[in-house]
């Protein structure tokens, strides 16, 4: 639980009441390896801080797996549009290896954002930062070839191609396992 603390006050100063009043909804939860964290069509009742192991964000269509994040150890993560609007979420969240979450509910939640003014700049700011990397995702299918895709991912995110299976990866930058197979062969 420090990390979620030592995460926090690299955004703003908590006080040791602040932290009680969110520390005190946490509860830790461990999932196994492939296990669903969330199933799509159910609502997200949680917002998690990943302290072991990997997820990832997908989604059915046509009876084929289309995967559109991952978040790791160290990172906050939800199935955040449902937990937001409180409306069935249209993906899965798996656990891609054996996961440990700090969660917190979303009364707990709230009642953080009113009980306290560093809940508030802690929220703002995971908000925002969700934002730019929605966007920055965005902007690369729009601007970038599938090898673009993934020479960006190797140089800024290169835990993502050491530890994420092909056939996710390849999904993740929009092209075939084959594809992301002759893309390696040509960069390598």
């Amino acid at each position: 639980m420090q990390a979620i603390r030592n995460y926090f006050e690299q955004i703003t100063t908590l006080s040791d009441l602040e932290w009680e009043a969110f520390s005190s909804g946490l509860v830790r939860q461990e999932f196994a390896k492939k296990e669903l964290v969330l199933k799509a069509g159910k609502v997200e009742h949680y917002l998690s801080f990943i302290e072991s192991g990997i997820v990832r964000f997908f989604l059915d269509k046509n009876e084929e797996e289309l995967t559109f994040d991952f978040a790791f150890a160290g990172d906050f993560m939800s199935g955040y549009s449902s937990f937001i609007t409180r409306k069935p979420a249209g993906f899965h969240i798996q656990a891609l290896t054996k996961t440990v979450l700090w969660r917190i509910s979303h009364p707990d939640l709230q009642e953080v954002y009113e009980r306290t003014s560093a809940g508030n700049r802690i929220g703002r700011f995971a908000a925002e930062q969700l934002f730019l990397k929605k966007t920055e995702r965005e902007l690369a299918f729009l601007t970038q070839t599938a090898e673009e895709r993934y020479l960006h991912l190797l140089d800024n995110q290169p835990k993502l191609i050491q530890e994420i299976p092909g056939k996710y990866l390849a999904s993740y930058i929009g092209i075939t396992p084959q594809a992301l197979s002759r893309i390696r062969k040509r960069i390598s």
